[in-house]
């Protein structure tokens, strides 16, 4: 569709922004189609969920300076919230998304990558906040979840120097969790969807839910809404099955049989 093609391969699906003449740069029609790509995936087939780009050169380059440059207040404005919406449909999807960061990721996106549960990148990915440059701040989420990932002090020197960083250095501060070679980046992404896909369906969506609600408010009550969603995973087959299935291991291992958890 337009400008993000969506491939589903049995449990996982990968999402791929797709212009690359532009090193795929975020316009209002990319933001539209990537949108339309996640409403349109079924989440009771697809567990795991890959986002990259198209080519070699680029994940995503930034937002698109030639829309943004004539825009007033109150369309920046709106544009900013586009965005915003948009990368939180992808934060706040039901199943895990990886990104497969293949190339640039500055501006927009750098922030959309954040907005994703896990970060991979390739040897040649290069990461920056680089919008004080261009007289503007981050306007897609990268002053808050850069901040929240690597630590305010790290994340005001990125944003504030608009400095560009390489791998190595993205991953020194953690804001990737693994560099590998470009040929090997999304076989790798491939096969840690798949490893998510394998799992308990209902229990991987209640611990991302845990994890990205719980940051929100204090321990305390993190811990209350820990509670609530482990409680709600003893309803449900899964854990029946997979709790009987390493009983019988533990009393039998001949008894042990592959668990094909049911989707949610």
């Amino acid at each position: 569709m337009g400008f993000v093609n969506c491939e589903v391969k049995e449990n996982i699906a990968v999402v791929t922004i797709n212009r690359p003449e532009a090193l795929n740069a975020l316009n209002s029609q990319v933001l539209d189609d990537l949108a339309a790509a996640f409403d349109g995936i079924d989440t009771n087939v697809v567990r795991a969920v890959v986002l990259t780009g198209a080519g070699e050169k680029s994940f995503v380059a930034g937002a698109d300076i030639g829309e943004m440059s004539t825009l007033s207040k109150a369309e920046g404005e709106a544009f900013g919230k586009k965005g915003n919406d948009i990368f939180r449909k992808i934060e706040e999807f039901p199943v895990p998304v990886i990104a497969a960061i293949n190339g640039f990721a500055l501006g927009g996106g750098c922030e959309i990558s954040m907005s994703c549960d896990i970060r991979i990148c390739s040897e040649n990915a290069m990461f920056g906040q680089p919008e004080v440059g261009l007289g503007i701040t981050p306007g897609f989420g990268g002053t808050q979840r850069l901040a929240r990932l690597i630590g305010a002090g790290m994340a005001k020197q990125l944003i504030y120097t608009a400095r560009n960083i390489k791998a190595d250095e993205a991953y020194r501060i953690g804001l990737v969790n693994a560099v590998y070679p470009q040929e090997e980046l999304l076989a790798a992404a491939e096969k840690m969807a798949s490893q998510i896909a394998a799992n308990a369906p209902i229990a991987v969506r209640a611990c991302k839910k845990a994890i990205n609600d719980g940051l929100q408010v204090n321990i305390d009550d993190a811990l209350v809404i820990e509670e609530k969603l482990f409680g709600s995973c003893f309803e449900t087959e899964d854990q029946r099955e997979g709790m009987a299935n390493f009983l019988r291991k533990k009393d039998d291992p001949a008894k042990v049989k592959v668990v094909a958890f049911k989707n949610a």
